[in-house]
């Protein structure tokens, strides 16, 4: 979600909550901004956690990969997608790869944590 988004509906819960029933509504909306946040923190925390696991810029198939990939999906979705993270090749610009077990690379240039765009390399 955007965070523009995000912060407009959070604004809006509070202006809603407090017009409908004045300070619990407004403890309402809080609570229901925490636990939202709470559960996009418990999926970020289980994305890694699933990413730790698997050896580091691996996934099974480099092609299926490059299928999948799409611009302008965040970082978190792509290492969802790949269940590893990438191994990091450049800095500037913010490149990361994901390599198979027959040599076939992608590479993916992210830029403000978004896909831009990417490549794959294939062995031969």
């Amino acid at each position: 979600m955007n965070p523009v988004v995000g912060w407009a509906l959070a604004f809006i819960a509070l202006v809603a909550g407090w017009f409908s029933y004045g300070w619990p509504g407004i403890a309402l909306a809080f609570s229901v901004i925490v636990f939202w946040l709470l559960i996009q923190f418990n999926r970020s925390v289980r994305v890694m956690r699933d990413a730790s696991e698997a050896p580091v810029g691996h996934v099974p198939s480099a092609v299926m990969l490059h299928s999948k990939l799409s611009v302008g999906q965040p970082m978190l979705q792509i290492v969802r997608m790949t269940k590893s993270l990438g191994r990091r090749v450049s800095e500037s610009p913010e490149i990361w790869s994901w390599t198979d077990d027959s040599g076939a690379d992608v590479r993916i240039t992210f830029d403000k944590g978004v896909c831009a765009s990417w490549t794959l390399d294939r062995p031969g």
